[in-house]
């Protein structure tokens, strides 16, 4: 059996390591994948935007099932495409794709179907939103409506923040046309917890829980980034309130969704806040997160391909989604100056000994050495039977992988100790 994945990332790479545990399955492309991920799947140069060529290549080389992870694709229509040519697919249709691709679409529905998330106003002329913003009180948080590569989201602690906040998205467009209509919404506190989700439209079966670390910097401090480490499961996250998201978050929104006439089929992710009036959607994806992934997929006992056919046959089950018990953490190793500005091309050496706990997000290949290709250069897994011991196992490992101008924090995973 033939696959093809859709990505670059760390995330896919994690993804095509879980796959290829199937015996069944001979081969698999990444279009267009990265270096690292090239002992496993072969890497083909289609970017993961080029619908028509990866159309062209599936049907050219007998694909029987693709795999779409990252949101541009899956919002521009990849799965309906794909669908259309024959080739079943993992992950939503454009339809569906819009509750990420829209936060607007996804605090309205929120609202209509009464799912617990913070109080907003969206708009789409900038007078009315400053008028809007100087009857709220801060910190408050702007959110450009479309895809910004997951940085369209501003936590202004001031009114002067917030109003530059708004006129930066609106008038000097800093997330392009994402900006066009923006939600303002109430600050939540709380713990954070990440919920990947198998759903098949009517079925729907949560994988374990995440925490994702954001900032650049030690203590939470510095940029917002596309994720600096992850762990599972989050302790937070109990079954109590396990039980209570599914009955007023999860099922509802599938529900919603099914209701809408967009039902949704793939991995669906909460975003929540554990607040005092209980968990809140801070927002959805509609794929597998980047770098929850990473730290999700290891502790997942049944095979995966398995599980993505019952979502896309509409024939998913929950006893066919098994867990372990232990614990997992992934720390990413970044290039200095990252989200800012920072330099590649730097050789990355990995020791035998853990090479099967690097997951690579961006590296390249140059004169038959691996080179760092990005900001987010790799992410180093630890396993344990609890957080404590996957966190230093975790930690031990980046000792053993190198490169110069690497950089990562050193505390993952310990707020949640």
């Amino acid at each position: 059996m033939k696959l093809m994945v859709i990505g670059s990332g760390g995330r896919e790479h994690a993804i095509i390591k879980k796959l290829s545990e199937n015996p069944e399955i001979t081969k698999i492309y990444v279009l267009p994948g990265n270096a690292g991920m090239s002992d496993l799947a072969e890497c083909v140069s289609i970017a993961a935007t080029d619908i028509d060529a990866q159309v062209k290549f599936a049907c050219e080389n007998s694909i029987d099932y693709a795999v779409v992870t990252p949101d541009d694709p899956l919002a521009l229509g990849a799965v309906d495409a794909l669908t259309a040519a024959g080739i079943p697919c993992f992950g939503p249709d454009k339809k569906a794709a819009l509750i990420e691709a829209s936060k607007a679409f996804a605090k309205d529905l929120m609202h209509k179907y009464n799912i617990p998330t913070a109080d907003y106003a969206v708009f789409d002329d900038m007078d009315k939103a400053l008028a809007y913003l100087h009857e709220q009180t801060c910190p408050i948080v702007i959110k450009a409506d479309g895809l910004a590569l997951g940085k369209g989201v501003i936590i202004a602690e001031t009114m002067t923040e917030a109003e530059k906040a708004v006129r930066s998205i609106m008038a000097d467009r800093s997330f392009g046309d994402a900006g066009k209509t923006i939600v303002i919404e109430e600050f939540l506190t709380g713990p954070e917890v990440s919920v990947l989700t198998f759903t098949d439209g009517k079925t729907l079966v949560p994988m374990v829980s995440s925490m994702d670390h954001k900032r650049a910097l030690d203590g939470d401090q510095g940029l917002n980034t596309g994720g600096m480490g992850t762990i599972a499961p989050n302790p937070f996250y109990t079954p109590e309130i396990a039980e209570i998201s599914m009955r007023t978050i999860f099922l509802p929104t599938i529900r919603a969704m099914e209701a809408e006439g967009r039902p949704f089929r793939g991995c669906l992710y909460f975003s929540l806040m554990l607040t005092k009036d209980g968990p809140k959607v801070i927002e959805y994806n509609c794929r597998f997160g980047d770098p929850e992934t990473q730290v999700v997929l290891p502790l997942m006992q049944s095979d995966l391909f398995t599980v993505m056919k019952e979502t896309t046959d509409g024939t998913l089950r929950a006893e066919d989604v098994r867990f372990s018990d232990g614990a997992a953490c992934c720390v990413i190793m970044a290039s200095q100056g990252y989200p800012g500005k920072y330099q590649k091309g730097f050789e990355i050496t990995v020791d035998d000994s853990v090479k099967d706990n690097v997951i690579y997000a961006g590296a390249a290949w140059k004169d038959g050495k691996l080179i760092t290709n990005g900001g987010r250069v790799l992410g180093v897994l630890g396993m344990g039977k609890d957080l404590k011991e996957a966190i230093a196992r975790a930690y031990e490992n980046t000792e053993k992988v190198t490169f110069a101008n690497a950089y990562c924090r050193k505390d993952i995973g310990s707020k949640a100790l």
